[in-house]
């Protein structure tokens, strides 16, 4: 297995929507294991395809370390993931995510929800979800189609996360610039 480099916002390929996956077989089994490894380290409990530069229908998710004692939090590695059914609740949750960085907002989502998916032998799945488990799901599949949490935030939280994340990037590159300099200078 691998750790694998995620995408950090803003980056235009976060807002990509992706292509649906032919057939679960044994590359996209090792990619699944690489995305739930990198999710881990990261830590995480959700992780999508294009966060790690892969543009296909791909989730993993795992909240049993958020939610002690729920045997249904994961591991989950879905393939073209759908959600079938919503319940009309809603429900709040701060929500982040591994591509934005020490950046949380509530976020409203539906309380369950039901997936239908590929598993890792290419067989037809379906998963009834509450709670957390639930609002991670929706959050991983709509990455799926270009949709981050912040998009249901307001412009002006929206805009402030973004230009936060943006300077961060900046710092990063020029830590990195002065880190090969001081290398080379070596």
């Amino acid at each position: 297995m691998a750790r694998l480099e995620i995408i950090y916002a803003p980056d235009p390929r976060l807002k990509r929507k992706c292509a649906p996956v032919d057939r679960v077989d044994a590359a996209l089994c090792r990619l699944m294991d690489d995305m739930l490894e990198t999710m881990h380290a990261a830590p995480g409990i959700g992780l999508a395809a294009p966060q790690v530069d892969v543009m296909r229908r791909l989730i993993v998710v795992d909240t049993r370390r958020r939610e002690e004692g729920e045997a249904e939090g994961g591991p989950y590695c879905l393939a073209n993931p759908e959600i079938v059914w919503r319940s009309e609740e809603l429900v709040d949750y701060e929500e982040g995510c591994l591509s934005f960085p020490d950046q949380y907002a509530a976020v409203t989502r539906n309380e369950r929800v039901r997936v239908r998916y590929l598993d890792r032998d290419n067989e037809i799945r379906e998963i009834d979800a509450v709670g957390l488990l639930a609002t991670c799901l929706q959050h991983e599949i709509d990455h799926l189609d270009g949709i981050t949490f912040v998009d249901y935030l307001s412009a002006l939280k929206r805009n402030m996360i973004l230009r936060r994340l943006a300077k961060d990037k900046r710092q990063r590159a020029q830590d990195d610039e002065a880190k090969l300099g001081a290398a080379a200078a070596d």
